[in-house]
């Protein structure tokens, strides 16, 4: 019969080995960076002048980047890790305002830069 000493210790060390070696932890090395939002093109257009194409410029993109226009999760098409494009509908900017453009991946959510429609 084993003392509960023993049993105990093993246990703590059993704990410490598996924390230790990273498993329990939230570590992902697959998360990758957060991205980051450098420059829109075109950074305005006129309010009814019909759908376009948003170019964002930055760092951190993924192929499941997701593009958020205000509150509204847009597809977007991935050119390189530095630049995504998205197809922006004419109805998004039939009246003047300003819209917050940021950027989601694995890495987290990017800055938010501001897209006037005048």
């Amino acid at each position: 019969m084993r003392s509960p000493a023993i049993l105990l210790l093993s246990t703590l060390l059993l704990c410490l080995l598996t924390l230790a070696c990273g498993y329990g932890s939230h570590y992902n090395p697959m998360n990758g960076a957060v991205p980051k939002i450098n420059q829109l093109t075109p950074q305005n257009v006129i309010a009814n002048s019909g759908a376009f194409t948003l170019t964002i410029e930055g760092s951190g993109f993924t192929s499941g980047s997701i593009v958020y226009w205000n509150t509204i999760a847009l597809a977007a098409s991935r050119n390189s890790s530095t630049q995504l494009t998205v197809g922006i509908s004419a109805a998004m900017i039939a009246n003047a305002g300003t819209v917050a453009i940021n950027v989601h991946s694995a890495g987290g959510n990017s800055n938010i830069m501001m897209f006037d429609i005048d």
